[in-house]
């Protein structure tokens, strides 16, 4: 969690490599610094393949897209990875006419982000 008032950042997951974190209020130029420094802290602490939930975004500026970029970029430097979920339409929108939702996969819940992420094991022979 920070310490701005708009801005929430929960931890509802971790298992091996693989954290979810849930992400509610405004990402902006207050507080986009903040969702880098605690979603940094996560890969740090061993779980590089991220996936945030966007469910309670309110808002989001350049700001906020910028930190996104930047927490993909360190996901993948310590070899994981981004994945969004429930992304609100207006940012949904601005990922795909930049591009990056070809490397930035979002997904419509929690749930189904993990259900994609989860290795396949192939079954007997």
């Amino acid at each position: 969690m920070t310490d701005d008032l708009t801005l929430t950042l929960t931890t509802t997951h971790t298992d091996g490599r693989l954290a979810a974190l849930r992400v509610g209020g405004e990402i902006d130029t207050r507080t986009a610094s903040a969702l880098r420094r605690e979603a940094l802290h996560v890969i740090a602490r061993g779980h590089p393949h991220l996936i945030l939930d966007l469910t309670g975004i309110t808002f989001c500026d350049s700001s906020g897209f910028n930190a996104l970029i930047g927490i993909m970029r360190c996901a993948t430097a310590a070899n994981g990875s981004l994945t969004l979920a429930a992304v609100p339409d207006r940012l949904s929108r601005l990922l795909d006419l930049t591009g990056l939702s070809t490397i930035m996969p979002s997904y419509p819940s929690t749930e189904a982000a993990m259900n994609a992420r989860l290795p396949t094991t192939p079954g007997p022979a």
